[in-house]
């Protein structure tokens, strides 16, 4: 793992964290340098996964992280919830997939738009979802 240059812990309860989220993440992709499209890229990966937290998993939160490694500059994110969990995560992963009303782009969505993916889910336990993106 990279070290860790700066962390800071946000609550993903409702609708309005997400919005909060979302600016965290565009701050922190600036202070780190990203492009405008990495920018988006981050920011887009980091709405989806935090609506699912929220929606999904009944509230959790996010843990951001300003990575530096050498001369490269990254941003990790780690969302976590206690909710249901997914019991099939390659399906979940499968576009068009959804248990909700949407249109089932979101892991699948947000794992193209990020440079590392992970995801740990057990059925009743929760999930944990970790996005990373380098600059």
């Amino acid at each position: 793992m990279s070290p860790v240059a700066k962390a800071e812990a946000l609550p993903l309860r409702a609708e309005t964290d997400v919005v909060m989220v979302r600016h965290a993440v565009r701050t922190w992709a600036v202070q780190q340098g990203f492009t405008l499209v990495d920018q988006t890229k981050m920011v887009t990966a980091a709405s989806e996964i935090a609506r699912n937290t929220v929606v999904h998993g009944r509230g959790g939160s996010v843990q951001l992280e300003a990575l530096a490694d050498g001369v490269r500059k990254g941003l990790r994110l780690t969302f976590e919830d206690h909710g249901p969990g997914i019991a099939d995560i390659e399906l979940a992963l499968r576009d068009g997939y959804t248990t909700g009303n949407g249109l089932g782009m979101g892991l699948g969505g947000a794992r193209r738009l990020v440079n590392e993916f992970q995801i740990e889910s057990r059925p009743g336990e929760g999930t944990k979802i970790t996005l990373t993106r380098w600059k």
